[in-house]
């Protein structure tokens, strides 16, 4: 526990983000989503275990915002996680190396199938993940400290003031909240269809997140038109989905005068879902968009549309048909 302690100190004096400002984020536990046709459902638990594979994201995200308000550092010992409240406190050990850390979770994902939660850098590095890019990992969850940043989050301290409780919690300085009657529960997990087989993951020496830079976009006004779609979950190639546009909510990337130049960022983004390249008319003239979707609701759609911005699509936005 002096690990603990000394660690999260440590993470607790850098700032957040390139602004040298951190942000203090929320206590977010967030409504049920679907991405991919699987439905996670959040909740507050504090005796959290699970096993799966984890995976890490950094400078794709350098500064951006979590998805409970603060801002990505990949340099504090973070993690994203599908279900559960924000913020919480796991410990992460590597069941190919033994080693192990402690983050604190603020943000969400991973959505890849069997990938159970997204490292920030500096854990990825603690726990050797960085090179291979992926670990099978044990997420044990600590209650006490747990318990400690929801108080501290709710009182409207930031990250800072959680890692100093977390710290304190462990040393022994600062008494553990009283225990609450949560049951914890797996994590709700829907699938629409029986998943499509899966390619082999990217090669280790390929970044966790894309930061490939976009072709020039053309500025239009937003008209869909179907198209074909592949359904790609994150970081891993999947088969082909059904032809045809379903009503719903989308994440339009870009808008092309070339229908080459859409394919070229379809192939940049479809590690993010289902993505689609329709032609349509606008101002006069034919162009062509590049999508992915549908999803069922806007909130299912903003997760999606914030990964893109944060690994430098700024032109992502939600639409609807």
């Amino acid at each position: 526990m002096a690990f603990l302690a000394s660690s999260l100190a440590a993470c607790g004096s850098r700032s957040g983000g390139r602004s040298g400002v951190a942000q203090a984020g929320s206590y977010k536990i967030g409504a049920p989503y679907k991405i991919d046709g699987v439905t996670y459902t959040p909740q507050e638990e504090f005796n959290h275990v699970e096993t799966g594979v984890a995976s890490w994201y950094g400078p794709g995200f350098h500064g951006k915002s979590t998805a409970n308000g603060e801002r990505y550092d990949q340099s504090e010992r973070t993690a994203a996680h599908r279900t559960l409240q924000m913020p919480a406190i796991v410990r992460v050990t590597n069941l190919d190396n033994g080693m192990s850390t402690v983050v604190r979770i603020n943000d969400r994902g991973p959505f890849a199938r069997s990938r159970i939660i997204d490292l920030s850098r500096a854990a990825a590095q603690e726990l050797d993940v960085v090179r291979n890019g992926t670990a099978r990992v044990r997420i044990d969850q600590l209650p006490a400290e747990s318990m400690a940043v929801k108080d501290v989050a709710i009182a409207g301290g930031g990250p800072a003031e959680q890692n100093a409780a977390v710290a304190q919690v462990a040393s022994g300085a600062r008494r553990a909240p009283a225990a609450q009657p949560v049951v914890a529960q797996p994590p709700v997990m829907v699938a629409a269809s029986p998943p499509p087989p899966v390619a082999a993951p990217p090669p280790a020496t390929q970044a966790v997140w894309p930061t490939n830079p976009r072709p020039q976009a053309v500025s239009a006004t937003p008209v869909y038109a179907s198209g074909n779609g592949v359904s790609i979950a994150s970081l891993a190639s999947g088969a082909s989905a059904p032809t045809g546009a379903a009503s719903g909510f989308y994440v339009q990337t870009g808008s092309f005068s070339t229908a080459e130049n859409a394919e070229r960022q379809r192939d940049l983004v479809r590690s993010y879902g289902m993505s689609e390249v329709s032609a349509a008319s606008a101002g006069g003239r034919e162009v062509y968009r590049v999508r992915l979707g549908p999803y069922t609701t806007p909130d299912a759609a903003g997760i999606v549309a914030d990964r893109l911005k944060r690994s430098g699509y700024g032109d992502a936005r939600v639409v609807s048909d």
